[in-house]
């Protein structure tokens, strides 16, 4: 069986470790490709990150920009997209042309979104995580995502993998006013690598691996003493003990 992951969650990471699964890591961009350029900003500086949108809409590229909800809360302060496409459609980008792509949305509705996005009619697309996967427009180079510390490290690192696919300089905007140490943590990690299998580990160590027999995704394990990163050469020593 061949398992394949561009991030694995904390919980399928810990489960390859302790399943003493071979692993091959492409760890290579394709040829031509550059690293994407990665910035963590706070929302004071969020007019200083729309002048970059249509500074590169004006060089003919497009942009991806992420909220964290669809509709706004009243329980949770944060950007929706659907608030932030009426706001942006009216005010900072009014002259650009804006589409809006979003999970309650019909099949029929995102896929017409997304055929004018991939033929260049919209210059901004304003999204919730729906766009994480499976979609593929070489023209779109920035990736700006709205309260970034709502995001985990693997789905930050998927949702910035939706950009830098072809040979053009991208770039990723991670809008967070957080003072959580953990969150701030996740910030740092994303602009430092551009390494998915590192950012997995990282996830991993500061997740948890959830449970191995159960349904948690993430959380610390029950361990006394071990701790499944720091006793990585331990762990991989008892598998080769334990093949003879």
């Amino acid at each position: 069986m061949l398992v394949m992951s561009a991030t694995p969650i904390p919980r399928t990471l810990a489960l390859i470790f302790y399943g003493d699964l071979d692993i091959s890591l492409i760890d290579q961009l394709p040829p031509g490709r550059k690293l994407i350029k990665t910035y963590h900003v706070p929302s004071s500086m969020r007019q200083r990150v729309y002048a970059f949108i249509r500074k590169q809409a004006k060089l003919g590229y497009q942009t991806y920009l992420v909220c964290p909800l669809i509709e706004e809360s009243d329980k949770i302060p944060v950007k929706s997209a659907v608030e932030l496409y009426d706001s942006l459609k009216k005010g900072p980008l009014s002259d650009l042309r804006l589409g809006l792509i979003h999970g309650r949305m019909s099949g029929s509705e995102k896929d017409e979104v997304m055929i004018k996005f991939q033929n260049g009619e919209i210059d901004v697309l304003v999204s919730t995580t729906v766009i994480e996967v499976g979609v593929n427009v070489a023209n779109a180079n920035l990736m700006v995502i709205e309260n970034a510390e709502r995001f985990g490290l693997a789905q930050l690192h998927q949702l910035r993998g939706r950009v830098g696919r072809s040979d053009n300089q991208a770039y990723c905007i991670l809008i967070a006013d957080t003072k959580n140490s953990i969150a701030r943590e996740r910030m740092n990690i994303m602009i430092k690598t551009n390494n998915g299998f590192e950012i997995a580990q990282k996830d991993l160590e500061l997740r948890g691996p959830g449970d191995f027999l159960g349904v948690r995704q993430h959380g610390q394990p029950e361990f006394k003493i071990a701790n499944l990163i720091r006793d990585m050469d331990i762990l991989k020593e008892i598998q080769t003990a334990a093949q003879w």
